[in-house]
């Protein structure tokens, strides 16, 4: 089944904003810094929500807290990714496209309590959960034919009402390492359509130059899913080639746009954002995730990096539509 995207502007649901990217509470415990920072975030201009990581349960430190806490109104994408990767980790086996059927069963376990916890968040919570993230884990021993028969199930949980998207990982490569080492694009796009689950793909800009080395070849990739009607949302993060401030080359540490940032060494500058949105077409959703400055210590250091990447994005978003 085709996720059809109607027609009207590039981002037309809105602006989401990777909170765990930017926020240190994540990896530092600091309610009194997330809860001034969550807010703060979903204010920017355009911006409608967060993507939040989903590790085993709604908050990595405080589910009580977060319910509490999340800003009410606010628009969700939970991602599994931190999570997918650390049970890849333990287990090789484990995921969702796994030719193994232990690995895939655990997988679909927690795509279960994933689902248990949108719930929880839909009814407890004054945010929506408007997307969730599926990853085509593992590395070793994935399959296109174990993938379709797990969206099967998947689809048939109760997400309510969130659409689930499958956000492309870099796959493995013959001649160099990779990073996550998922399923390639096409068998990803060939199992939504092979099993007509209302299921669409989510890019993210950084994973796929990690993927392809070459700027141009990304927005490429951003064309063909556009112009294949599955893609649903484009985030946007760099990748350096070089091992820099935010660490070593080719890492998914989600780089700043570099014009934001110019020591960062990102490959994401401003024309490949322009030639990103017009790849893109009218795709409904965008995404922002970029990482906090190595100096950046308050909340308000952390937006003012955060908005000053927006502030490309928009420059470029209004260029494209004056062309």
């Amino acid at each position: 089944m085709t996720i059809a995207v109607q027609a009207g502007s590039v981002g037309r649901e809105g602006i989401l904003i990777s909170s765990y990217a930017a926020s240190p509470a994540h990896s530092s415990w600091d309610p009194e810094l997330e809860g001034e920072l969550l807010p703060a975030l979903c204010s920017l201009p355009g911006v409608v929500g967060l993507e939040v990581p989903w590790l085993g349960r709604v908050h990595p430190h405080d589910d009580a807290w977060f319910l509490r806490n999340v800003p009410a109104g606010a628009r969700l994408a939970l991602t599994p990714l931190p999570y997918v990767m650390r049970r890849c980790a333990a287990d090789p086996q484990y995921g969702i496209a796994s030719r193994n059927a232990a690995g895939r069963a655990s997988a679909l376990e927690d795509m279960q309590r994933l689902a248990a916890d949108v719930r929880m968040l839909t009814e407890q919570s004054g945010a929506e959960v408007a997307l969730v993230a599926l990853h085509t884990a593992p590395s070793a021993a994935a399959d296109g034919a174990a993938l379709q028969d797990s969206l099967h199930e998947i689809a048939g949980y109760d997400w309510s009402g969130a659409q689930l998207v499958i956000e492309h990982c870099d796959t493995i490569m013959p001649d160099r390492p990779f990073e996550k080492g998922f399923l390639p694009l096409a068998d990803e796009i060939e199992a939504i359509s092979a099993t007509n689950t209302p299921i669409g793909m989510w890019l993210n800009w950084g994973r796929s130059i990690i993927e392809l080395r070459d700027a141009d070849a990304v927005t490429a990739q951003i064309s063909a899913v556009a112009d294949s009607g599955y893609l649903t949302g484009l985030t946007f993060s760099g990748a350096a080639a070089s091992d820099g401030p935010y660490g070593a080359a080719w890492l998914d540490a989600h780089l700043p746009v570099l014009s934001a940032d110019p020591e960062s060494g990102s490959l994401l500058d401003d024309a490949h954002v322009g030639t990103a949105i017009s790849a893109a077409g009218a795709v409904p959703w965008l995404g922002m995730k970029v990482s906090r400055r190595p100096s950046d210590r308050s909340a308000a250091d952390v937006t003012r990096t955060v908005a000053s990447n927006l502030g490309v994005l928009e420059r470029m978003r209004a260029a494209g539509s004056r062309a």
